[in-house]
């Protein structure tokens, strides 16, 4: 009661606002067959339940964190009774500026909407929490799911105290996909369920009236709408691992290490992600989400962001990237708090340094990273750069490990097609001779190994003599605008087939590695504002695009750039396209001066394809009297680099010459740390979609 009293007078700490969680995790679902059960729901509460309470930037006690979900020691059932017990218990206790982070994982479906003046699809989105039931006549809904009208009016409820929320769903409602490769992951489930598997009638979604979206640019409807539409004093952000017609899965992760478990793609992106960027905004946070699902071919899905964006995640204080935490010691040597989650795997070198302001000339030593799990990490001291293994012993007390600059895999890992499925025509000249040949920068593996591409034939699709390379999911969507390369084998013999494949390999490495260089050039403090804008043959004037919700265009549609160099010092800039098809276009290259605005229409979109497509801008601080930084050679129009094409010697220059822009061979290479600014490469997600 105190605490309301200081609140109400205006004379309450920020210190005093409560942050809570309530986090909801369906897997096991009594009224369904065990075909349709999951394994990450539990998983992913666990690994946010132990992320909030152990290592976010803003703490959240253990008793404010109310873990709902089946199969995780210390959880409650997730009923639909149970789940609105605990968004009533919640609300009760919340004052103005209080948090609430509140986590849905599990299976979604949908069903002719209840109200259908509030759906544009006609659909009501369901969360379904595990006592669900059948289809019931009677009322025209699935028994006990979990409608997204009402979860609208339970966040809405929290937000009228004054309440801040912040709403995770990793589940999706609708989509198809086909599983046209192994991933050599048995674990890999779509977490939606069709409603036919509910008993919903047929006849019942056949009548469902659908109206026609005004604008084939506009935006998918959001599950939680009515909660973002809400005039309420508290703020909302909204997190959807898919877009109503979308799936999304759950797999085994973290990728390559022991230990791992079956986690909601979407669920462990964003905690893996906060975990090195814990004082990011919400907008910050879903850009580099889309920039790992396009890095690591996470899924199929197009997750949305919405709500506050521009507010810091949890409501706490901006920061920069963490590379770098305090030594412990543990019953088995130098232990960490940080592990997988924070990108620390075996192998990594660490520096042993005095404080947390030390520079790296300041050593004491260093150490290996001997293993590590999510939240983990164990050192073994070891020779590096000259100095002798320490001893952990006579360690000072306040010492801090620093990761050391990281590398950058630029092999292609490609997988083999599926043993079971017969091969056409001389496809199996042409493996034989790749894996014969196959050097440097490309590896193939077997089938259902991990893999960045996935080779298939299927002969269910209209290409059954073709091999197609898939992303590394191994799922297929046929109902995508954009459809993954493929190489048709009739009338080729074994080597040509295997020399287009080469080719088609080599292209692909270069978007994918020029996309890898993002995540370690996207963290820069350097200040240069951008914005795409677009315009169209029925809108003249320029408009922002929202880069976080990735916008959809339609043919004859433009897109510009708006870019200012705030900075002290000249910024040279260069624009690129990388297309659905993995090819790069250069669009620009020129120095912005201090106080310079750079204005510059950059391509219109066509009706040649349609899918996925991606606007790179690079940054680089620029050198004094040095030739501006022209990266056309990144073109995949000219992969031949024209003798001294692009070249000032710059170190991030030849990063990107050993990306795949060159003659460099290299699989792995570290980053060069050079001082002043770094130059930052920013990824921006854009779909082309068909027109009306």
């Amino acid at each position: 009661m105190w605490r309301a009293a200081l609140l109400s007078l205006g004379l309450a700490s920020p210190a005093l606002a409560e942050n809570y969680a309530l986090l909801v995790g369906a897997s096991t679902y009594d009224n369904l067959e065990e075909r349709f059960w999951l394994k990450g729901p539990a998983n992913d509460v666990d690994l946010v339940a132990t992320y909030l309470t152990t290592t976010s930037p803003v703490p959240f006690d253990a008793g404010n964190v109310m873990l709902l979900a089946d199969g995780l020691e210390g959880g409650t059932k997730p009923t639909l009774a149970a789940i609105r017990a605990g968004f009533a218990a919640i609300t009760a206790q919340l004052q103005p500026g209080d948090f609430v982070y509140l986590h849905f994982s599990g299976h979604g479906t949908q069903g002719p909407a209840l109200d259908p003046s509030t759906e544009i699809d006609g659909l009501d989105e369901m969360f379904l929490p595990v006592d669900i039931g059948p289809w019931n006549d009677t009322v025209g809904t699935v028994e006990n799911a979990l409608i997204d009208d009402e979860i609208g009016t339970l966040i809405t409820a929290m937000r009228d105290t004054g309440a801040t929320v912040w709403a995770v769903f990793d589940s999706c409602h609708s989509g198809t996909v086909t599983r046209a490769a192994p991933s050599g992951e048995e674990e890999v489930r779509m977490r939606k369920l069709d409603p036919s598997a509910l008993g919903v009638p047929e006849a019942a979604m056949d009548a469902v009236q659908t109206r026609a979206l005004p604008d084939p640019r506009a935006r998918p409807q959001s599950p939680a709408g009515e909660a973002l539409a809400a005039d309420a004093p508290g703020g909302f952000i909204a997190f959807y691992a898919a877009q109503t017609n979308e799936t999304t899965p759950e797999k085994r992760l973290p990728k390559g290490q022991p230990g791992r478990r079956a986690q909601g793609v979407f669920t462990y992106t964003i905690f893996e992600t906060l975990a090195q960027n814990p004082g990011v905004t919400y907008r910050q946070l879903g850009q580099e989400v889309l920039r790992r699902y396009a890095v690591q071919n996470l899924a199929l899905s197009t997750p949305m962001f919405e709500g506050d964006l521009d507010a810091v995640v949890f409501s706490g204080e901006a920061g920069t990237r963490v590379t770098q935490w305090p030594v412990r010691e543990g019953d088995f040597g130098l232990t960490l708090n940080a592990g997988a989650l924070q990108g620390l795997g075996a192998g990594d070198i660490l520096a042993i340094l005095p404080t947390a302001a030390s520079g790296e000339d300041d050593a004491l030593g260093y150490v290996e990273v001997a293993f590590s799990d999510t939240f983990t990490a164990e050192l073994e001291p070891i020779d590096h750069a000259g100095l002798a293994a320490i001893d952990p012993y006579d360690l000072p007390r306040g010492t801090y490990a620093r990761k050391l600059a990281d590398g950058v895999d630029f092999t292609l890992t490609v997988a083999l097609p599926d043993p079971a499925v017969p091969l056409p025509g001389a496809l199996p000249d042409a493996l034989a001779q790749l894996e014969t040949e196959a050097t440097g920068r490309l590896r193939l593996v077997p089938a259902g190994s991990e893999a960045d591409i996935r080779l298939a034939v299927m002969p269910q699709s209209d290409r059954p003599d073709a091999i197609w390379m898939l992303p590394g999911s191994g799922f297929f969507d046929p109902e995508a605008p954009g459809k993954p390369p493929s190489i048709g084998t009739a009338g080729r013999d074994g080597a040509e087939i295997a020399a287009l494949m080469q080719e088609n390999f080599e292209t692909m490495a270069r978007a994918i590695n020029l996309l890898k260089l993002g995540g370690s050039y996207g963290g820069s403090d350097l200040s240069v504002d951008l914005k795409l804008q677009t315009r169209s043959r029925t809108q003249r004037e320029l408009t922002d695009l929202d880069l976080t919700a990735v916008p959809r265009l339609i043919p004859d549609d433009q897109v510009h750039v708006l870019a200012r160099n705030n900075e002290d010092f000249p910024v040279d800039a260069n624009v690129l396209h990388i297309g659905s098809d993995y090819s790069i276009s250069h669009f620009y290259s020129g120095r912005l001066q201090p106080g310079d605005t750079l204005k510059k229409g950059l391509f219109r979109v066509t009706n040649e394809g349609f899918g996925r497509d991606r606007v790179v801008i690079i940054l680089t601080p620029a050198q004094p009297q040095s030739a501006v930084e022209d990266l056309a050679f990144l073109a995949q129009s000219a992969v031949e680099v024209t003798r001294g094409a692009g070249s000032d010697g710059s170190g991030f220059n030849a990063t990107l010459r050993a990306a795949g822009f060159g003659t460099v061979t290299r699989g792995v290479v570290a980053l060069d740390d050079d001082s002043g600014p770094a130059p930052v490469i920013l990824q921006y997600d854009i779909d082309a979609v068909p027109g009306e």
